[in-house]
């Protein structure tokens, strides 16, 4: 087989390329930027999404398509561009794709979270979770590719190896480790999942995935206090002991989003779109991918304790 993976430099995009080609598949990448050396790439057709005669030219020979290209950010600067090439993307891809078999990476962002529950993937977001605009993207991006017939998957919270511009979840990891980050949300949870054990669910989907479905990979739910303790410990501080309210600390974003926003910037902790989503415990049961695809998960310690090693030994974050 012959794979084409958009976004092949993002991280979990060169963990599924890597994934690919270690299952005997040619892989062709297709991004803006060089995908990393463990991606391990055959050849690499540099474009954008948006470019739909760069995305006819890279699909051609291939069986396949892996769409993980995207923008992922909570900051509100990024919205307008987050939510044309999230979506306008998408649909050039799909229709590049034609009757390709094609697996499209949306979030767990669209299943929930659910109220005093794990969500599955016959739930959706709180509407006024909606106004975060890359809940939004993901949201109508998917849309589109369970319409076309994609096999739809939805990562939870990946971490682990070579994150390395970083994403969001890698940044939060960064802030534990180095001491920056010196409290929580005591309601906050998150569902912590090996990022090689979402790549090997792509391969999965492809493979036994029903078409116009969605399938949470996903892990372990967890406390975001012992998210933070598992962080902590293993990079050989003390864990973050002070627990916050939700309603004082989405005051405090907000009040730091007006105060730097005088000055054309956001906060790089208290991002407010990020801590709008604190409210609800991020709770996520993989229970379907399991049934129907055959996918498991490591524990979240293992899988923590691996992205924080890597953090420790890297190189400085790669940036924009």
């Amino acid at each position: 087989m012959r794979a084409l993976v958009t976004g092949a430099s993002g991280f979990i995009g060169a963990h599924v390329a890597a994934a690919l080609s270690a299952s005997g598949a040619a892989v062709r990448a297709f991004d803006q930027r060089e995908p990393p050396a463990h991606a391990r790439v055959d050849d690499w057709a540099r474009g954008d999404v948006l470019d739909r005669d760069a995305l006819r030219a890279a699909v051609d020979g291939c069986d396949a398509v892996f769409h993980l290209a995207a923008i992922y950010s909570y900051y509100r600067r990024d919205a307008e561009r987050m939510l044309h090439v999230n979506v306008e993307g998408t649909r050039n891809v799909l229709h590049a794709a034609g009757r390709r078999r094609v697996v499209h990476t949306s979030s767990a962002a669209t299943c929930g979270p659910a109220h005093g529950r794990p969500a599955t993937e016959e739930d959706e977001p709180p509407a006024w979770e909606l106004k975060v605009a890359y809940k939004r993207s993901k949201l109508e991006s998917e849309r589109l590719a369970l319409a076309a017939g994609a096999v739809v998957v939805n990562p939870t919270t990946p971490v682990g190896p070579r994150d390395l511009r970083p994403t969001p979840t890698g940044k939060m990891i960064r802030d534990v480790a180095s001491g920056r980050a010196r409290a929580y949300v005591r309601s906050t949870a998150l569902n912590v999942v090996a990022v090689e054990d979402v790549a090997r669910g792509q391969l999965l989907a492809h493979e036994r995935g029903r078409p116009g479905e969605r399938y949470l990979l996903g892990g372990q739910d967890l406390a975001l206090r012992d998210v933070f303790a598992i962080i902590a410990r293993a990079a050989g501080r003390e864990p973050p002991r002070v627990a916050l309210p939700f309603r004082p600390v989405l005051g405090l974003a907000w009040l730091a989003d007006r105060a730097l926003g005088v000055a054309g910037r956001e906060p790089e902790l208290l991002v407010l779109d990020e801590v709008r989503l604190a409210r609800v415990p991020a709770l996520f049961s993989s229970a379907k991918a399991e049934r129907e695809l055959g996918y498991s998960w490591r524990p979240a310690r293992q899988a923590l304790e691996e992205a924080v090693a890597d953090r420790i030994k890297a190189p400085p974050a790669v940036s924009d």
